[in-house]
Order: structure tokens, then C-alpha cells, then sequence
């Protein structure tokens, strides 16, 4: 068996595109998870936040007559939450929120948040958006915990 040998460069070069190719399968565009058809409104009390690229996420625990679920809410990246007025502190852990937003297709709890209202009344554009752009948030739909 014959092997032919490869320049060390082009064989770094193969291995660093493969490497760097990763992080740009693990993003997704926002129809291929989210459904803009699908309005929620959620409201429950910040139990985690999480400020990471490529999206800044939080959970609320929600309450509803069938019990106590947990909401996976997905924001924007921080750089776009810290240009709409967005900081680390903007939520924390306990804080009773409402937020609006579209939810996941496959019908986790799990949804794109485009709007969190705090308990006090202040709104803040969650700097999400569906694959046209920033839209207004959608109109109030119950949610249920199932």
C-alpha cells in the first residue's frame, strides 16, 4: 500500500476548518426551532440565568392548575441585550415576570422570548426575533403547562 504524503500546512489547515465549522452547525436560524405562529405569554419567578453567546437564556418556573413546570426562555445574544438596555442584572434569580414570545416546534418548554415585563411594569425587548426581523409582540395566548 502506497501513502502519499501531505504538506503539514494544508493538512493544519483541513483540521482548523473542520474545528471551526462546530460552533457554526450548533446555531440555528429562528424558524428551524420556533414557530412565529405560535404566540405565548408566560408567567412565572427567574429560576436561572444564563448571559452566553451564541444566546443569552433564562428559566422560570410557571404555575399552572396541573402543577409547576420549568420554561426554557431563549434572548438574543448579550452584545444585542447590552444594545436594548440589557445587563447582567436586568433579571435576577426570584424576580416575577411576564414574558411574550414564540414557542418551540417541537413542543418542549421551551420558547424565543421577545418581550419580559417585570413585575413593576417595565418592558424590555428581549432582542429576539424571527428570520425576517424584529417584530412587535404577539398578542397574549394562555399558557398551559402541559
Amino acid at each position: 500500500m502506497r501513502f502519499t504524503k501531505i504538506p503539514l500546512g494544508i493538512a493544519v489547515a483541513g483540521v482548523s476548518l473542520c474545528i471551526s465549522a462546530v460552533p457554526v452547525r450548533a446555531h440555528h436560524s429562528f424558524a428551524a426551532e420556533y414557530d412565529s405562529n405560535k404566540p405565548v405569554t408566560l408567567k412565572g419567578v427567574v429560576s436561572k440565568i444564563e448571559w452566553t453567546n451564541p444566546h443569552a437564556r433564562f428559566y422560570i418556573e410557571v404555575k399552572d392548575p396541573s402543577g409547576t413546570f420549568t420554561w426554557n426562555l431563549e434572548l438574543a445574544s448579550p452584545n444585542v441585550l447590552t444594545r436594548n438596555g440589557w445587563t447582567r442584572k436586568t433579571l435576577n434569580i426570584g424576580d416575577e415576570i411576564t414574558v411574550q414570545g414564540s414557542l418551540a416546534k417541537d413542543g418542549s418548554k421551551m420558547a424565543n422570548a421577545r418581550m419580559v415585563t417585570s413585575a413593576s411594569g417595565k418592558r424590555l425587548f428581549a432582542g429576539s426575533a424571527t428570520d425576517e426581523g424584529p417584530q412587535a409582540a404577539p398578542a397574549p395566548a394562555p399558557a398551559t403547562g402541559r
